[in-house]
């Protein structure tokens, strides 16, 4: 996935063209106006790229980071508020996707009411909790509570199966925590040990709020983490999780009880709904014979501590106000935030998690059409065909190996815009009395909607990805790349201001090319042209794409990103991959226009120089030390700085555009440049 993670009101429109000839405009030039110019682009390309824009606007209050990317999804926030305020005011049908999208904003923005209802929508189910009492009521609660969308000690969903991805498969993964990532469980600087420390004092308190004894709070906190550690010490790291074949384990559904005992299964998967299957995958089978352990060998009343507080975080928005602001008190030692976005904000990004695409339908009629989408399908075009020329000239892949890339490569579909057939809402029951009871409603269709998969051949037209979501994807089952509309905004430009310089470095490079590199990464080349994981590859190439992806892997390692946090090469390597290749491939169809044949200067910059620009455009972030420390830790993407000056040393033309030589600190000599794609 390209993560973008964008806030505030700018008019922005959609790029609609690729311009070689911009037309005239009073507005200064998208990559000048940028500029830090006392920087040298050879020694910091994001600096000088994006500096002047950063010093020029310091992060909001409310905001982890602030970004040209920040503005995009806050400027689909201020549309779909106008979406929601006018399905407020049209008494609608019941049943209609406006009646429905109407009684969730009056729910969740009448705090009045949410007030005077206080805890009271949580009793029937810490009532359920209270009366546990043994390992086999214990796993009936935690089942209840999954599918009602309370994420506790068992990871179960539905998915294609990574070796036939024709079949919905029942998936089972590591779970449990509550911290973002296992090693702030275990790592001992000052950092973490002062989350680990708020982690007890913020848990304690969320109990005391739903009447707990202060003394007895603490005390359960504690065990709480010690509970959560026992978790986490079961769990892989971050970058294990990414080897799609260490993370497949197929087990029959009989023989669970045998393999992982503790755990009573059946009537486990009989509460959850998926009783029917007769085979499953669990990612980590160490996690689960843990657990097994842990149910029987932690105390009762610590597993029901645990189950408290995770029902109460959960839903902790749709409680009355100062469950809201305690949750985001602790979170802000992730983000850096100082203060929680306004409500409607919080209200919307809540919806749009509830039915996103039932707003994107309405969304796509009033921003986005049809002559947008065609345009952005011959930029993929354009980019499947020098990934073509790329992959058909590579002097280290053998021809055996080469044809079943290129055979790949052909039939890799492109979904762009919106999804052609969407999906029915009918069923979800949205009513304007309770914020709570709408959630609960919503975690449970959705459950019910993945849980009806099993035993169904696999949907092909389905996204999981909104219109309205400035972002993309690369599906390795489905072996397609996922384009929403909104990944096509450059805010405040029209496209008859912008060249195609920019739009090929800023929506070709970073977004097409990445998403379709991520077919061939070193996690996305496991899966075959039908999606399956298998060995598809010759030994010896194998074993050449893994020395040259090192390459990466050792750069990336020691970038530190912020105190004395590196980023970590090997989790971040298939988003590093991307990178890398986007820009190559985007290079190369832009080399096909008519703008770089020409060879014309743009505010000083030649076709290639603007290039370069408009890919670290696509980058423009300036990020709290607090949201850096996290994302290292938890993402497996580069934070925004690094994903501009990690791949350019390793793209040659870079060199010539920007006049990079030795003790540069962008120089990389050529032997130490990775060549993968």
């Amino acid at each position: 996935m390209r993560l973008k993670i964008v806030p505030g009101s700018i008019l922005f429109l959609l790029l609609a063209a690729c311009n070689s000839n911009p037309g005239k405009s009073t507005k200064p030039d998208v990559l000048a106006s940028n500029l830090d110019t006392t920087i040298n682009p050879a020694d910091d390309f994001f600096e000088y790229a994006n500096g002047g824009w950063i010093k020029r606007n310091p992060i909001p209050s409310d905001e982890s980071g602030w970004g040209l990317f920040q503005v995009i999804p806050n400027e689909t926030l201020n549309r779909l508020k106008t979406i929601n305020e006018e399905a407020a005011k049209a008494n609608a049908a019941k049943g209609s996707a406006e009646q429905k999208i109407s009684d969730f904003w009056k729910a969740a923005m009448d705090s009045a009411k949410i007030e005077q209802q206080g805890t009271q929508p949580l009793q029937p189910y810490l009532d359920k909790i209270a009366g546990i009492k043994d390992a086999a009521t214990l796993q009936n609660t935690i089942a209840e509570l999954d599918r009602m969308g309370v994420s506790t000690a068992f990871g179960l969903y539905v998915g294609q199966d990574p070796k036939i991805s024709s079949l919905e498969a029942l998936q089972i993964y590591q779970a449990g925590t509550g911290l973002p990532e296992r090693e702030f469980y275990f790592k001992t600087d000052s950092t973490s040990v002062n989350i680990r420390n708020a982690y007890v004092k913020h848990m304690a308190t969320m109990l005391m709020m739903i009447g707990g004894d202060s003394t007895k709070a603490l005390a359960s906190a504690k065990n709480i983490l010690a509970l959560e550690t026992q978790f986490a010490k079961a769990s892989r790291k971050l970058e294990d999780l990414r080897d799609p074949y260490l993370n497949y384990h197929k087990y029959a559904t009989k023989d669970l009880e045998k393999d992982f005992s503790g755990i009573d299964w059946t009537n486990y998967m009989t509460v959850f709904g998926t009783s029917n299957v007769d085979s499953v995958i669990i990612g980590q089978p160490d996690y689960y014979k843990a657990l097994g352990t842990l149910l029987h060998s932690t105390s009762i009343d610590t597993w029901k501590d645990y189950l408290r507080y995770r029902l109460v975080d959960e839903f902790s928005e749709t409680l009355p106000d100062a469950f809201s602001k305690e949750a985001f008190s602790f979170n802000k030692l992730f983000s850096g935030a100082q203060e929680r976005r306004a409500r409607w904000k919080r209200a919307i990004r809540a919806e749009q998690n509830v039915m996103g695409e039932l707003l994107g339908q309405i969304y796509v009629k009033k921003y986005f059409n049809d002559t947008a989408k065609q345009r952005y399908t011959t930029l993929v075009e354009n980019i499947r065909t020098a990934l073509k020329n790329r992959i058909g000239s590579l002097p280290w892949m053998s021809d055996s190996t080469r044809q079943k890339a290129l055979t790949k490569l052909a039939v890799l579909n492109k979904k762009i815009g919106y999804p052609d057939k969407w999906k029915d809402f009918s069923s979800l029951e949205i009513t304007g009395d309770s914020y709570f009871q709408n959630m609960v409603n919503a975690n449970i269709f959705w459950h019910n909607y993945n849980v009806h998969k099993l035993g169904k051949p696999v949907d092909k037209t389905e996204w999981t990805m909104y219109p309205q979501t400035y972002n993309a994807y690369y599906d390795p089952s489905n072996n397609e790349i996922v384009l929403p509309a909104a990944a096509f905004i450059v805010p405040g430009y029209n496209d008859n201001e912008l060249d195609d310089a920019v739009v090929y470095g800023y929506m070709a490079a970073s977004t097409i090319g990445h998403e379709i590199t991520h077919g061939f990464d070193d996690e996305g080349r496991q899966f075959d042209a039908q999606g399956n994981l298998t060995q598809w590859w010759t030994p010896q190439d194998s074993a050449k794409f893994t020395q040259r992806a090192d390459v990466l892997i050792k750069q990336f390692s020691n970038f530190v990103a912020v105190d004395t946090f590196k980023i970590n090469g090997r989790a971040t390597l298939g988003e590093n991959i991307a990178d890398l290749g986007g820009v190559l491939l985007g290079l190369d169809a832009f080399k096909q226009t008519e703008q770089y044949k020409k060879g014309e200067k743009i505010a000083g910059f030649t076709p290639v120089q603007r290039f370069f620009l408009g890919y670290a455009l696509s980058w423009q972030e300036n990020e709290r030390p607090e949201n850096i420390r996290t994302q290292v830790l938890t993402d497996v993407h580069s934070p925004e700085r690094f994903r501009v000056n990690g791949p350019l040393p390793n793209v040659d033309a870079f060199y010539e555009a920007f006049n990079v030589k030795p003790g540069n600190k962008m120089f990389l000599p050529d032997s130490a440049r990775a060549r993968i794609w």
